[in-house]
């Protein structure tokens, strides 16, 4: 068998379909039909799991708060545990019940955004409940999120816990706004694969065995990497219902979702053979009254021909399903702290042959962009291991999102209009009075591997400056546990023999987890050469400084914790330079004068800032 993928199907039992019980719980009389909804949910249940073993695929069965209450429920789990292998989970999704708003006299269900005290009311109640059912603790759960804080009381608590869904992918201000601004459930930055999230941070990888949390992440939805960053990612999964959702099918078939899977299936080749997938279901988006414009029939056939083709993959010996804890227990014999997850994605959707290269290690996230020649259009610190407390009673009731320092969607990114810039990493090249950024220039990129660094070789570009000519290469080099990202600019040929092009690697950045500005007044920007060290302040005042022979230009930013620093390996003058109100951003920079077979090699790193 090789390289085959992973895959985890979850299924969960709601007494009450999502979203029903706010629509349907009176009949046209006013009397309640709660009754016929708990049987209609449980028949749902019971065809996802028919589904999914007449097709030899296992799932997890996260059992919810409510469905510990039904004894059919129970025994049903306990049935497909014994005859099909099934692993019986726990979820703290679907707390909602009778049994639960008596207790705790609020509509509120998210588990992240209650008190600590209430958290900790919450799990012991819900895992009491199930060892009362089932008589072991789960050795998985999970939520849309568990903030670090929650997954360590759990972990204390319940030792047998090894895996938890713990994120949502991207779930943060696109899917705000495309749910008429009423969806609070803000947490971009995380990882779209498995992870050993850290005790600090659950979006941020563990770097060693003292920041282990004890347990393996895996997101909500395998989901879209392009598609997802560029709208609402709910409408781009391998989950059927979000193909649904997007309305991506045409006469009941959907070869969207299959060359979905199949990209995921791709990652094999950027992570030494591991690729993963997941599809994580509640019973009520089969709701026999239909979904989004789809009738029933249409939704049972898109999971049907979803567990069909997963099926086949089985047959094939190109895929293993797994239950969460195998999946933990697989990711750990596999798997090391510091061994990045990558992805090179291209758009599958849209015929426009874009390309994302996605990074992920302890200390960093970035995304590059190839119609952007490379780009890095996001940027996410995970050095800093910031300790965000979450729920009521903290700083972050709902917005629990890692912070980014570059994000081209929230905060522009190469241009947007007559004044201002966006936050954007590329590099300007100019010669005879005209000027280039390699953000306009598209090209194509390829994965290598050498020793511990995972490498990307960019296309060469050419360019058209002056009445020369050029051809320039990039090449970007992600070295396992260094936090830095080392960008190589290579000038393959040049028309006119001897001429030099000037070059401006350049970061332009800034802080915050939505479109909004954040304070900047405590950032500290300085540049540094030999003997000599100039500071700025940030004060919106459009400040600049350079120096030659720089050593370092650098950003220190408190209210995330983090360093942002720039080398580079010739002499060049750094400079730094303060934006504006209006332009709420820093840049930081390199320029230097390069020519035919030369390369100006520098290293963006991120630290850790108290």
């Amino acid at each position: 068998m090789s390289n085959p993928l992973i895959l985890n199907v979850i299924h969960r039992p709601e007494m009450v379909p999502e979203y029903a019980e706010t629509v349907m719980t009176r009949d046209a009389n006013g009397a309640e039909v709660k009754s016929a909804l708990v049987k209609e949910s449980l028949d749902i249940f019971r065809l996802q799991q028919e589904i999914a073993h007449k097709n030899n695929i296992k799932t997890t069965i996260q059992m919810t708060y409510a469905s510990l209450f039904s004894q059919e429920a129970v025994d049903l789990a306990k049935e497909h545990h014994a005859t099909y292998g099934d692993e019986i989970a726990l979820t703290l999704l679907g707390l909602p019940c009778e049994q639960f708003r008596e207790k705790y006299k609020t509509k509120d269900f998210c588990i992240w955004m209650f008190s600590k005290e209430d958290k900790l009311a919450i799990v012991e109640d819900v895992f009491g409940k199930f060892y009362e059912c089932f008589g072991f603790y789960p050795a998985s759960t999970g939520s849309y999120y568990l903030d670090a804080w929650l997954t360590n009381q759990i972990k204390e608590r319940y030792p047998s816990v090894r895996c938890a869904v713990a994120t949502c992918f991207e779930e943060g201000p696109k899917a705000y706004h495309t749910c008429n601004n009423s969806w609070y459930t803000l947490m971009d930055g995380g990882p779209w694969a498995p992870w050993i999230p850290s005790k600090q941070n659950t979006h941020a990888p563990a770097a060693n065995e003292a920041e282990d949390s004890g347990i393996v992440a895996i997101p909500h939805l395998s989901r879209d990497l392009i598609a997802c960053y560029d709208g609402n990612g709910s409408n781009f999964g391998t989950h059927p219902q979000n193909v649904l959702r997007g309305m991506i099918y045409q006469d009941g078939q959907f070869p969207y979702l299959f060359n979905l899977i199949d990209q995921y299936r791709h990652l094999a080749d950027y992570n030494r053979g591991f690729s993963y997938n997941m599809m994580f279901v509640g019973p009520g988006w089969m709701n026999k009254l239909g979904r989004w414009e789809a009738p029933y029939s249409l939704l049972v056939k898109s999971y049907e021909d979803g567990m069909a083709y997963y099926g086949s993959l089985k047959k094939q010996g190109e895929l293993i399903d797994m239950t969460m804890s195998e999946l933990a227990d697989h990711y750990r014999a596999t798997h090391t702290y510091a061994q990045p997850e990558c992805a090179l994605w291209r758009d599958i959707l849209y015929g426009s042959e874009k390309q994302h290269f996605w990074y992920c290690d302890p200390y960093l996230r970035a995304t590059l962009d190839m119609n952007q020649g490379g780009a890095i259009i996001d940027l996410r610190p995970y050095v800093a291991k910031l300790d965000t407390e979450m729920g009521i009673g903290t700083k972050h009731v709902q917005d629990v999102s890692y912070p980014f320092l570059i994000q081209a969607n929230y905060r522009a990114g190469y241009f947007t209009h007559y004044a201002g810039e966006g936050t954007v990493k590329s590099c300007k090249i100019s010669y005879g009075g005209e000027e280039a950024d390699l953000c306009l220039c598209r090209t194509k990129a390829h994965f290598s591997e050498e020793g511990n660094a995972r490498v990307l070789t960019l296309d060469p570009v050419e360019l058209k400056l002056g009445g020369l000519t050029a051809t320039v290469q990039s090449i970007f080099r992600f070295v396992e546990g260094s936090a830095a990202i080392e960008i190589n600019r290579t000038v393959l040929s040049v028309s006119q023999p001897g001429a030099k092009l000037h070059f401006n690697e350049y970061m332009t950045a800034c802080y915050g987890t939505t479109e909004y500005p954040e304070d900047m007044t405590s950032i500290v920007l300085s540049v540094s050469a030999p003997g000599k060290t100039v500071q700025i302040d940030y004060a919106y005042r459009c400040r600049e400084a350079a120096l030659d022979g720089a050593s370092e230009t650098s950003a220190i930013i408190p209210p995330i914790q983090t360093a942002v620093r720039m080398t580079c390996a010739r002499p060049a003058q750094g400079y730094i330079r303060e934006g504006y109100a209006f332009s709420p951003m820093f840049t930081l920079g390199y320029e230097a004068e390069i020519g035919e077979k030369e390369t100006m090699t520098t290293w963006l790193k991120l630290e850790k800032a108290n």
